[in-house]
């Protein structure tokens, strides 16, 4: 769980970016990321990168995030929250083509799959993420969220300027820094809530603040914003299915889902709950790993002895 924070000033009219504001987006989510935190902002400071690391992938400083790449086409800077499980495999095909690698990171995967297909590039990817890579080349941001939208990835727009997070209350954080007022309340994400338990994309509990809906893009230019385009539907998926899998192809499939989940170079366990799903996985997980799986159970006084309580 790492946070990413980016500013982009495309209004003709905009005031360069604020350091401070996004300090203060950046901080705001200092508990997403134990492990570092960075900053650039651009020498015309129309945009600004940051990021909150937790390291998982590549410990090293070389992957620490915001991550530049300087090649003849232009200037790429990226942020990016997740993991993309097949950058291995992703990795060895870029090499095939020429492009050199400096770190063992997937962020870095990202940034040479941009420069090969540009916004195409999340076709290829296999994982959870979010991310905001800069082009200084086309002079925009390009902004993603995986196909089940596990990685949040928030925007506020005010017509000169864009300000992304992976949190609502970092944004929040940013209009107090920079002595805007706070925004509405929006009562379409309140009733969403109480209807369903959580705040439906793309609404969010405040006007003019959006959540970037699950499988989909964004381009922001000297234009603004463009429409979002979204690469990936599961209502879609769904309909196509033509049937159910075999429980062999189901077992192959969460086989071969779990091993690209243990590529990492720190400890992968399971977190565990009362149900067949956590148990299921798990005894798949242990053939993977062996006795040294580890496991995790969390237990509440306030449930122990009843029906909901989890612990063993």
């Amino acid at each position: 769980m790492c946070g990413l924070a980016a500013i982009f000033a495309y209004g003709d009219k905009a005031p360069g970016i604020s350091g401070d504001m996004l300090s203060a987006i950046n901080d705001a989510m200092a508990r997403r990321g134990p492990d570092g935190q960075g900053q650039w902002l651009a020498d015309d400071r129309q945009i600004g990168l940051a990021h909150r690391r937790l390291a998982i992938i590549d410990l090293s400083d070389k992957a620490a995030q915001p991550m530049l790449q300087d090649h003849p086409g232009g200037r790429l800077a990226i942020t990016f929250n997740g993991e993309i499980y097949n950058f291995l495999d992703l990795k060895e095909r870029l090499q095939s083509e020429n492009y050199a690698f400096v770190t063992n990171s997937d962020t870095e995967v990202l940034l040479h799959l941009y420069r090969r297909y540009g916004p195409d590039m999340v076709h290829h990817l296999r994982g959870m993420y979010a991310f905001a890579i800069w082009d200084e080349n086309r002079q925009g941001l390009f902004l993603a969220r995986d196909p089940f939208g596990i990685k949040p990835l928030y925007y506020r727009d005010d017509g000169k300027s864009i300000a992304v997070a992976s949190q609502v209350k970092a944004l929040l954080a940013g209009l107090r820094a920079g002595q805007m007022p706070r925004p509405q309340f929006n009562a379409a994400g309140h009733v969403g809530f109480f209807l369903f338990g959580h705040v439906p994309d793309p609404h969010t509990l405040y006007k003019g603040i959006s959540a970037l809906p699950a499988g989909t893009t964004l381009w922001i230019d000297k234009k603004g914003p463009h429409p979002e385009q979204q690469f990936f539907s599961v209502s879609e998926q769904l309909q196509d299915g033509a049937s159910a899998p075999s429980p062999e192809d189901l077992s192959d499939l969460l086989r071969d889902s779990l091993r690209h989940h243990f590529v990492a170079d720190v400890a992968v366990g399971v977190f565990l709950s009362s149900g067949l799903d956590s148990a299921s996985l798990t005894a798949l997980a242990s053939e993977i790993k062996g006795a040294n799986l580890d496991t995790l159970t969390l237990g509440f006084d306030e449930f122990a002895g009843g029906r909901h309580d989890e612990v063993p």
